[in-house]
């Protein structure tokens, strides 16, 4: 009996250990977040109000850090809806309404000059939003920097 259990028991491990091997997981620890806004921080010239970096990735699928100094341009996403972590910083965010003056930029994103009868929110490490595809939104900063953990998530048809 008991060898039995042992039996049972190494066959359990050899199958979790063959599952850690093969887990596909992207894995960033805090310490990893931390040290990547700093070297983001550090790694910004003079003047520049904005870098993206990629955190983790699946394929095309990326959870990445914005680092904002400036305040974005109001813009839509028309296929994919954002979904964001305020990392640290302070900032606000406007979303919904119209955008003005719509312009394309790339197929996936449009830029405008404003948000009119947008819906303004204060930012706050910790705080999240999910900005559905479509949407109008901007960030802007109301301390010296706004750094967001996002990802874009594609719409389904």
């Amino acid at each position: 009996m008991i060898a039995r259990l042992v039996a049972v028991a190494l066959a359990l491990v050899s199958v979790a250990a063959t599952a850690q091997t093969t887990d596909p997981t992207a894995f960033a620890s805090g310490a990893d977040v931390t040290s990547q806004v700093a070297a983001m921080a550090k790694g910004m010239k003079p003047g520049q109000g904005f870098a993206w970096q990629p955190l983790v990735r699946d394929g095309e699928t990326v959870a990445a850090l914005e680092y904002w100094k400036t305040p974005g341009r109001p813009a839509v996403h028309p296929d994919q809806a954002e979904y964001a972590i305020v990392i640290a910083g302070a900032g606000m965010l406007i979303s919904g309404g119209t955008l003005e003056a719509a312009k394309p930029v790339k197929p996936d994103l449009i830029e405008g000059d404003r948000i009119v009868g947008g819906t303004t929110r204060v930012l706050k490490p910790g705080d999240v939003m999910l900005i559905p595809a479509g949407v109008p939104h901007r960030f802007g900063i109301t301390g010296g920097r706004l750094v967001l953990l996002g990802t874009k998530l594609p719409v389904r048809r």
